[in-house]
Protein backbone atom coordinates (compact mmCIF):
# COMPACT_ATOMS: atom_id res chain seq x y z
CA UNK A 1 0.00 0.00 0.00
CA UNK A 2 1.31 3.54 -0.97
CA UNK A 3 1.48 6.44 1.70
CA UNK A 4 -0.08 9.46 1.43
CA UNK A 5 2.12 11.28 -0.62
CA UNK A 6 2.11 8.81 -2.99
CA UNK A 7 -1.79 8.59 -2.70
CA UNK A 8 -1.96 12.54 -3.38
CA UNK A 9 0.43 12.50 -5.99
CA UNK A 10 -0.89 9.76 -8.23
CA UNK A 11 -4.66 12.56 -7.27
CA UNK A 12 -2.60 15.20 -9.12
CA UNK A 13 -1.72 12.83 -11.79
CA UNK A 14 -5.70 11.76 -12.81
CA UNK A 15 -6.35 15.63 -11.93
CA UNK A 16 -3.44 16.68 -14.78
CA UNK A 17 -4.65 14.05 -16.95
CA UNK A 18 -8.56 15.17 -17.11
CA UNK A 19 -6.88 18.86 -17.96
CA UNK A 20 -5.29 17.80 -21.14
CA UNK A 21 -8.00 15.48 -21.76
CA UNK A 22 -10.39 17.89 -21.69
CA UNK A 23 -8.65 20.68 -23.52
CA UNK A 24 -7.46 17.97 -26.76
CA UNK A 25 -9.63 14.85 -26.74
CA UNK A 26 -12.57 15.59 -29.15
CA UNK A 27 -15.08 13.51 -27.31
CA UNK A 28 -14.09 14.42 -23.45
CA UNK A 29 -14.06 18.57 -24.56
CA UNK A 30 -17.88 17.62 -25.75
CA UNK A 31 -19.25 16.33 -22.26
CA UNK A 32 -21.44 18.38 -20.30
CA UNK A 33 -22.94 17.07 -16.79
CA UNK A 34 -26.32 15.97 -18.35
CA UNK A 35 -24.32 13.89 -21.12
CA UNK A 36 -22.17 11.84 -18.31
CA UNK A 37 -25.42 11.30 -15.82
CA UNK A 38 -26.31 7.49 -17.39
CA UNK A 39 -23.08 7.18 -17.50
CA UNK A 40 -22.20 7.53 -14.02
CA UNK A 41 -25.26 5.49 -12.95
CA UNK A 42 -23.85 2.75 -15.45
CA UNK A 43 -20.16 2.79 -13.64
CA UNK A 44 -21.80 2.82 -10.05
CA UNK A 45 -23.65 -0.02 -11.08
CA UNK A 46 -21.02 -1.78 -12.47
CA UNK A 47 -18.87 -1.11 -9.13
CA UNK A 48 -22.10 -2.75 -7.08
CA UNK A 49 -21.69 -5.99 -9.76
CA UNK A 50 -18.17 -5.89 -8.53
CA UNK A 51 -18.39 -6.20 -5.07
CA UNK A 52 -20.74 -8.97 -5.06
CA UNK A 53 -18.83 -10.92 -6.70
CA UNK A 54 -16.21 -10.13 -4.15
CA UNK A 55 -14.07 -9.65 -7.59
CA UNK A 56 -11.63 -7.00 -5.39
CA UNK A 57 -9.65 -6.23 -8.84
CA UNK A 58 -12.47 -5.10 -10.36
CA UNK A 59 -13.41 -3.25 -7.20
CA UNK A 60 -10.31 -1.51 -7.55
CA UNK A 61 -10.90 -0.86 -11.89
CA UNK A 62 -14.63 0.49 -11.10
CA UNK A 63 -13.58 3.10 -8.05
CA UNK A 64 -11.22 4.28 -10.52
CA UNK A 65 -14.18 4.75 -13.29
CA UNK A 66 -16.61 6.21 -10.88
CA UNK A 67 -13.39 8.50 -9.26
CA UNK A 68 -12.79 9.63 -13.10
CA UNK A 69 -16.54 10.87 -13.31
CA UNK A 70 -16.41 13.16 -9.88
CA UNK A 71 -13.24 14.42 -11.52
CA UNK A 72 -14.95 15.00 -14.76
CA UNK A 73 -18.02 17.16 -12.84
CA UNK A 74 -15.52 18.80 -10.70
CA UNK A 75 -13.24 19.75 -14.02
CA UNK A 76 -16.36 20.95 -15.64
CA UNK A 77 -17.62 23.09 -12.87
CA UNK A 78 -14.70 24.86 -12.49
CA UNK A 79 -14.81 26.03 -16.13
CA UNK A 80 -18.14 27.96 -15.30
CA UNK A 81 -16.53 28.81 -12.17
CA UNK A 82 -18.81 27.64 -10.27
CA UNK A 83 -16.76 24.69 -7.79
CA UNK A 84 -13.48 23.00 -8.67
CA UNK A 85 -12.86 20.00 -7.00
CA UNK A 86 -10.87 21.34 -4.09
CA UNK A 87 -14.60 22.75 -3.42
CA UNK A 88 -15.98 19.13 -3.64
CA UNK A 89 -13.19 18.30 -1.27
CA UNK A 90 -13.86 21.00 1.53
CA UNK A 91 -17.56 20.61 0.99
CA UNK A 92 -17.42 17.03 1.87
CA UNK A 93 -14.85 16.66 4.64
CA UNK A 94 -16.94 20.30 6.61
CA UNK A 95 -19.84 18.07 6.31
CA UNK A 96 -18.38 14.87 7.76
CA UNK A 97 -16.46 17.35 10.56
CA UNK A 98 -20.02 18.14 11.12
CA UNK A 99 -22.20 15.45 11.02
CA UNK A 100 -19.98 13.33 13.51
CA UNK A 101 -19.66 15.66 16.68
CA UNK A 102 -19.39 12.66 18.59
CA UNK A 103 -15.50 12.71 17.03
CA UNK A 104 -15.17 16.47 16.40
CA UNK A 105 -17.04 17.92 19.12
CA UNK A 106 -18.64 16.99 22.74
CA UNK A 107 -21.44 14.69 21.77
CA UNK A 108 -21.27 10.81 23.44
CA UNK A 109 -22.58 8.38 21.72
CA UNK A 110 -23.35 4.82 22.78
CA UNK A 111 -23.73 3.26 19.58
CA UNK A 112 -23.71 3.12 15.89
CA UNK A 113 -27.72 3.77 16.37
CA UNK A 114 -27.38 6.72 18.24
CA UNK A 115 -25.18 8.14 15.31
CA UNK A 116 -27.35 7.34 13.30
CA UNK A 117 -30.15 9.39 15.35
CA UNK A 118 -27.64 12.33 15.57
CA UNK A 119 -27.09 12.66 11.55
CA UNK A 120 -31.23 12.37 10.69
CA UNK A 121 -31.69 14.96 13.64
CA UNK A 122 -28.38 16.96 12.34
CA UNK A 123 -29.47 17.03 9.03
CA UNK A 124 -33.29 18.87 10.24
CA UNK A 125 -30.98 21.53 12.03
CA UNK A 126 -29.21 22.20 8.84
CA UNK A 127 -32.11 23.65 7.60
CA UNK A 128 -34.38 20.41 5.74
CA UNK A 129 -37.89 20.39 6.11
CA UNK A 130 -38.32 16.57 6.02
CA UNK A 131 -36.00 13.29 6.84
CA UNK A 132 -36.98 12.07 3.50
CA UNK A 133 -35.74 15.43 1.50
CA UNK A 134 -32.19 13.40 1.06
CA UNK A 135 -34.00 10.26 -0.90
CA UNK A 136 -33.43 10.30 -4.80
CA UNK A 137 -36.74 10.38 -6.32
CA UNK A 138 -34.58 8.41 -9.36
CA UNK A 139 -33.97 5.37 -6.73
CA UNK A 140 -34.85 2.02 -7.48
CA UNK A 141 -37.91 1.36 -5.80
CA UNK A 142 -36.82 -1.41 -3.75
CA UNK A 143 -33.30 0.93 -2.70
CA UNK A 144 -35.67 3.97 -2.19
CA UNK A 145 -38.25 1.87 -0.01
CA UNK A 146 -35.11 0.83 2.25
CA UNK A 147 -33.57 4.46 2.33
CA UNK A 148 -37.13 5.82 3.21
CA UNK A 149 -36.90 3.03 6.21
CA UNK A 150 -33.48 3.68 7.22
CA UNK A 151 -34.04 7.28 8.01
CA UNK A 152 -37.58 7.48 9.50
CA UNK A 153 -36.02 4.79 11.70
CA UNK A 154 -33.63 7.44 12.34
CA UNK A 155 -35.95 9.95 13.80
CA UNK A 156 -37.82 7.09 16.01
CA UNK A 157 -40.32 5.72 13.80
CA UNK A 158 -39.63 2.45 13.56
CA UNK A 159 -40.53 -0.83 15.44
CA UNK A 160 -39.67 -1.96 18.47
CA UNK A 161 -38.69 -5.78 18.00
CA UNK A 162 -38.59 -7.85 14.61
CA UNK A 163 -41.28 -9.86 15.73
CA UNK A 164 -43.72 -6.47 15.48
CA UNK A 165 -42.51 -6.54 11.86
CA UNK A 166 -43.04 -10.06 10.77
CA UNK A 167 -46.72 -9.77 11.91
CA UNK A 168 -47.51 -7.13 9.73
CA UNK A 169 -46.00 -8.87 6.50
CA UNK A 170 -48.39 -11.72 7.50
CA UNK A 171 -51.28 -9.14 8.05
CA UNK A 172 -50.48 -7.51 5.04
CA UNK A 173 -50.05 -11.17 2.55
CA UNK A 174 -53.69 -11.72 4.22
CA UNK A 175 -54.92 -8.59 2.74
CA UNK A 176 -53.02 -9.09 -0.91
CA UNK A 177 -54.83 -12.89 -0.64
CA UNK A 178 -58.06 -11.35 0.05
CA UNK A 179 -57.79 -9.01 -2.92
CA UNK A 180 -56.71 -11.73 -5.08
CA UNK A 181 -59.81 -13.27 -4.27
CA UNK A 182 -61.90 -10.32 -5.53
CA UNK A 183 -59.67 -10.22 -8.22
CA UNK A 184 -59.53 -6.00 -8.70
CA UNK A 185 -56.62 -5.65 -9.89
CA UNK A 186 -55.37 -2.10 -8.88
CA UNK A 187 -56.18 -3.37 -5.46
CA UNK A 188 -53.76 -6.52 -6.19
CA UNK A 189 -51.42 -3.90 -7.13
CA UNK A 190 -51.52 -1.84 -4.42
CA UNK A 191 -51.28 -4.64 -2.10
CA UNK A 192 -48.50 -6.34 -3.28
CA UNK A 193 -46.34 -3.08 -3.04
CA UNK A 194 -47.27 -3.08 1.05
CA UNK A 195 -46.09 -6.39 1.00
CA UNK A 196 -43.02 -5.91 -0.53
CA UNK A 197 -42.41 -2.90 1.96
CA UNK A 198 -42.90 -5.01 5.13
CA UNK A 199 -40.59 -7.34 4.09
CA UNK A 200 -38.13 -4.73 2.54
CA UNK A 201 -38.78 -3.66 6.63
CA UNK A 202 -38.33 -6.92 7.89
CA UNK A 203 -34.85 -7.20 6.03
CA UNK A 204 -33.81 -4.52 7.57
CA UNK A 205 -34.81 -5.90 11.08
CA UNK A 206 -32.49 -8.96 10.24
CA UNK A 207 -29.54 -6.58 9.37
CA UNK A 208 -29.97 -7.91 5.60
CA UNK A 209 -29.88 -6.07 2.81
CA UNK A 210 -32.75 -6.99 0.38
CA UNK A 211 -30.67 -5.19 -2.71
CA UNK A 212 -27.94 -7.25 -2.12
CA UNK A 213 -30.22 -10.46 -0.77
CA UNK A 214 -32.58 -10.64 -4.22
CA UNK A 215 -29.08 -9.78 -6.31
CA UNK A 216 -27.86 -12.85 -4.72
CA UNK A 217 -30.72 -14.95 -6.07
CA UNK A 218 -30.80 -13.63 -9.27
CA UNK A 219 -26.87 -14.45 -9.76
CA UNK A 220 -27.92 -17.70 -8.25
CA UNK A 221 -30.77 -17.92 -10.41
CA UNK A 222 -28.83 -17.48 -13.95
CA UNK A 223 -26.62 -19.64 -13.09
CA UNK A 224 -28.67 -22.73 -12.29
CA UNK A 225 -30.49 -21.72 -15.40
CA UNK A 226 -27.80 -21.42 -17.61
CA UNK A 227 -26.42 -25.08 -16.56
CA UNK A 228 -29.98 -26.17 -17.70
CA UNK A 229 -29.41 -24.63 -20.82
CA UNK A 230 -25.93 -26.55 -21.19
CA UNK A 231 -27.74 -29.94 -20.57
CA UNK A 232 -29.94 -29.52 -22.75
CA UNK A 233 -27.65 -28.31 -25.50
CA UNK A 234 -25.33 -31.42 -24.67
CA UNK A 235 -28.90 -33.47 -25.13
CA UNK A 236 -29.89 -31.38 -28.48
CA UNK A 237 -32.85 -30.98 -27.16
CA UNK A 238 -34.30 -27.88 -27.05
CA UNK A 239 -35.77 -26.70 -23.43
CA UNK A 240 -38.90 -25.85 -24.84
CA UNK A 241 -39.21 -29.60 -25.84
CA UNK A 242 -38.34 -30.80 -22.30
CA UNK A 243 -41.23 -31.58 -19.84
CA UNK A 244 -40.51 -29.94 -16.45
CA UNK A 245 -40.26 -33.09 -14.51
CA UNK A 246 -37.01 -33.63 -17.19
CA UNK A 247 -35.62 -29.75 -16.31
CA UNK A 248 -36.11 -30.27 -12.86
CA UNK A 249 -33.71 -33.11 -12.71
CA UNK A 250 -31.11 -30.99 -14.09
CA UNK A 251 -31.72 -27.94 -11.84
CA UNK A 252 -31.90 -29.98 -9.00
CA UNK A 253 -28.10 -31.12 -10.29
CA UNK A 254 -27.47 -27.45 -10.44
CA UNK A 255 -28.16 -26.56 -7.10
CA UNK A 256 -26.25 -29.27 -5.67
CA UNK A 257 -22.87 -27.49 -7.96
Amino acid sequence: MSDKTAQLKAFERLLLIMDELREQCPWDKKQTMESLRHLTIEEVYELGDAILDNDLDEVKKELGDVLLHIVFYSKIGSETDNFDIADVCNSICDKLIDRHPHIYGDVKVENEEDVKRNWEQLKLKEGKKSVLEGVPKSLPAMVKANRIQDKVAGVGFDWEQPEQVFEKVEEELAELKAEIAKGNQDAIESEFGDVMFSMINYARFLKVNPENALERTNKKFIKRFQYLESKSKALNKPLKDMTLSEMDIFWEEAKSL
